[in-house]
């Protein structure tokens, strides 16, 4: 079988397509499948996207992407399924999605790991919601032979529209990838959170608990992102993401939180932070939110905080006692290992290629 997968963007730049679809790739041959993988942004560009300014050079790279898409639709008739992951243009009507199924009648594959059925964008491109489409999700979903949800919130989302849907989480490699084991046996443990700029407005309303927790306890709160949130507080260090170190920056740390409001966008994320810092033997806080409850299991890997007393006294046990974080933290690993790895979604992503639904 040879496919095409088309996706927003460059190879290993997103987080989205590295753990939903690029950790699956080099395992495809062994099964008989093929693949030709191309993305809408070109590196140059996307590289630029969520920076201010640059406007030209935005557009320019947006109408190439386009351009590319058109030229693609020339080569679909060697492909005999087509694998889409969120959407094959970021702007504009499905016009792709409907030439490979309408006219050149391929299977299509779709798979989304957000509510991008709703509006959403960052600060720094505002203008660019007026020009989404995302009522295209729901036409898209329909055409789709299967369709791949990231958490039962989206799946049920996709069953509006088509019976052929299917839930894989979004997950990592524990073999290759996430196989560190974070330090627990330590008298000084350490607290963190990962994200970006478009989820740095989830971590800003722990900031007043992790300023009342360091008035007692000696810690260091870790931000790692590709924005600095400037957060005035004793105990932050911010850490610029990097692809080449991020899991060595996430060890840095013994706990890991997720904070999230709970609203119909949120309730479309898969919950990948947890997922991150469970698979390297960190006890997860988080939000009671959406896929969040599906990988925490309250007090054996992990709590749920669903208030600013909850925070602080969860936090607390933890830094107190490392017996209780080394234990939690095994527990973790070992949820991670069975539900959200690779190894254990490989053979229903195979499948879903390969048969369907």
């Amino acid at each position: 079988m040879h496919i095409l997968i088309v996706a927003p963007y460059p190879p290993k730049s997103a987080p989205s397509q590295r753990f939903r679809l690029e950790h699956y790739l080099p395992y495809l041959e062994e099964h008989g499948i093929t693949y030709d993988y191309v993305p809408f942004y070109s590196e140059k560009v996307w590289n630029i996207m969520y920076r201010k300014g640059k406007v030209l050079a935005k557009v320019l790279g947006v109408m190439q992407g386009f351009l590319k898409r058109i030229l693609l639709l020339f080569r679909l008739r060697k492909y005999d399924k087509v694998f889409v992951h969120r959407e094959a243009t970021p702007l504009g009507p499905p016009f792709f999605e409907w030439w490979a199924t309408h006219v050149f009648r391929k299977e299509l594959i779709f798979d989304f790991d957000d509510a991008i059925w709703l509006p959403n964008a960052s600060q720094v491109n505002r203008f660019s919601l007026y020009l989404k489409w995302n009522k295209k999700v729901n036409r898209i979903i329909k055409w789709a032979e299967v369709n791949i949800a990231g958490n039962k919130y989206l799946e049920e989302h996709s069953q509006k529209f088509s019976s052929n849907s299917i839930l894989i989480p979004t997950v990592v490699d524990t073999e290759n990838h996430h196989k560190g084991i974070a330090i627990q046996d330590i008298d000084s443990p350490n607290i963190g959170w990962t994200g970006s700029i478009t989820t740095l407005e989830y971590l800003s309303p722990l900031v007043p608990v992790i300023a009342e927790l360091e008035k007692k306890y000696e810690f260091t709160f870790y931000v790692i992102a590709n924005v600095n949130p400037n957060y005035s507080l004793n105990s932050v260090k911010f850490i610029p993401w990097n692809k080449e170190t991020e899991i060595v920056d996430l060890l840095r740390f013994q706990i890991g939180v997720m904070p999230l409001v709970d609203n119909p966008w949120t309730r479309g994320k898969c919950g990948f932070k947890a997922i991150q810092y469970m698979a390297l033997g960190q006890p997860a806080l988080a939000s009671p939110v959406s896929a969040n409850k599906e990988i925490i299991d309250h007090g054996v890997n992990g709590f749920f905080c669903s208030s600013d007393e909850d925070w602080y006294q969860s936090l607390e046990k933890l830094l107190l006692d490392k017996s209780l974080r080394e234990r939690m933290g095994k527990e973790a690993r070992k949820k991670i290992q069975e539900k959200f790895s690779v190894k254990a979604t490989l053979p229903p992503f195979v499948h879903t290629l390969q048969e369907g639904v």
